[in-house]
C-alpha cells in the first residue's frame, strides 16, 4: 500500500486494500446522504470487494489527516477515442464535513490529476449535481470546464435488463 504526501502538513493520501471496505462503504453512505441519494445505495461489501479489489475495475484512495481518515476518492479508467488515450473518471469524492475548507478536497483532486498525468492519460473527468453550487464554484476555481453541450445518459435496473433482452 503506497502513501503519498501532500502540500498540506499532516494530510496524506493512501491507496486502499480490501481491509478498507467498511471505511469505503461508510464514505459512500455519507456521500449519498449529502447528495440526498441514500435511497439509491444498494452496494454491499461483497460488491465493493469484487469490483474494486478482485476485478480491479475501480481504484480508491483515502485522505488522512494526522492518521485519521477524513475523505476518499473512487475512480476508474475510461477511454477517449478522439485522443486515443485513457483517462480517469472520478466517480466519488467526499470529505467529512468537519474537515472541509482545509484544502483536502483539492489535494485529492491534485492527487488524481497527478496520477492521470504520470500514467500518460489524456483526461480527468467527473460529474457534478446541478444543485451543488459550492462544488461547481470550487471546480471552476481549479480550472475545470463545464461540458455544457453534453448530457449524461443512463440505463439501469429494469431499463438495462429490458434493452439487454434479459
Amino acid at each position: 500500500m503506497q502513501t503519498y504526501s501532500t502540500q498540506i502538513p499532516g494530510f496524506t493520501i493512501r491507496e486502499t486494500t480490501a481491509t478498507d471496505i467498511p471505511l469505503i462503504y461508510d464514505f459512500i453512505s455519507a456521500l449519498a446522504e449529502y447528495e440526498k441519494l441514500s435511497h439509491e445505495v444498494s452496494a454491499t461489501a461483497a460488491d465493493l470487494n469484487r469490483w474494486i479489489f478482485e476485478e480491479k475495475l475501480a481504484e480508491c484512495a483515502i485522505g488522512e489527516y494526522d492518521g485519521k481518515p477524513v475523505g476518499f476518492v473512487l475512480f476508474f479508467k475510461n477511454f477517449s477515442t478522439f485522443l486515443g488515450k485513457p483517462g480517469i473518471y472520478l466517480e466519488d469524492l467526499f470529505v467529512d464535513p468537519n474537515y472541509r475548507g482545509k484544502g483536502f478536497g483539492k489535494a485529492l483532486l491534485v492527487f488524481l490529476a497527478g496520477l492521470a498525468y504520470d500514467r500518460g492519460y489524456g483526461r480527468f473527468e467527473w460529474s457534478v449535481l446541478d444543485w451543488n453550487e459550492p462544488s461547481i464554484r470550487f471546480y471552476k476555481g481549479i480550472g475545470a470546464k463545464f461540458m455544457e453541450e453534453w448530457r449524461i445518459m443512463r440505463l439501469s435496473g429494469s431499463d438495462l435488463r429490458s434493452l439487454a433482452g434479459r
